[in-house]
């Protein structure tokens, strides 16, 4: 599956959205099922944000996204929703390389322009990766290693390592 171009429509959050919001602990305790737990994405920030999540949705978001525990099952809920891509001002360490493990593109880029809803595109240029949202003028993101493109393309680092039987 190739990664880019990928298009969706922006669900916006804002600044330190951490792991707890994504997936609540609570939650956590009953399953670790993706598929279950997709039901409870973001409640505690909008509670009626998982029923409202179409599959191709884009999280933006501020800065520090991601942040708090390091569970991975903060990351395959998104994927478990059918997001693929999270664009934020920035990320936890932790959440950045849990998502690139797990197959889901997080994308370091200027998200200031961007409203709930509005129609984005992220396409590959010379040298990294391009965000248009709206009629606003594009946005370069912060690159992507080409490794990590390729792990994420092949859905995360397990599928990568199945698919080559070693690192690059």
């Amino acid at each position: 599956m190739s990664l880019l171009p990928l298009s969706g429509r922006a669900r916006v959050f804002g600044d330190d959205i951490n792991t707890d919001y994504i997936i609540s602990s609570s939650r956590k305790k009953e399953s670790i099922d993706a598929m279950v737990l997709r039901r409870f994405l973001l409640e505690q920030v909008d509670p009626g944000f998982a029923c409202s999540v179409q599959p191709g949705d884009i999280i933006v978001a501020g800065a520090n996204f991601g942040c708090g525990s390091a569970m991975e099952v903060a990351v395959t809920t998104v994927l478990g929703a059918g997001i693929r891509a999270v664009i934020a001002r920035s990320f936890s360490r932790t959440y950045w390389r849990n998502a690139m493990n797990n197959g889901l593109l997080a994308i370091a880029a200027d998200t200031s322009r961007i409203a709930e809803g509005d129609a984005l595109q992220l396409h590959g240029a010379a040298g990294g990766i391009i965000l248009r949202a709206g009629v606003a003028p594009p946005v370069r993101c912060e690159p992507v290693p080409p490794f990590m493109r390729e792990m994420i393309e092949a859905g995360g680092l397990v599928p990568y390592l199945r698919e080559r039987g070693r690192f690059a």
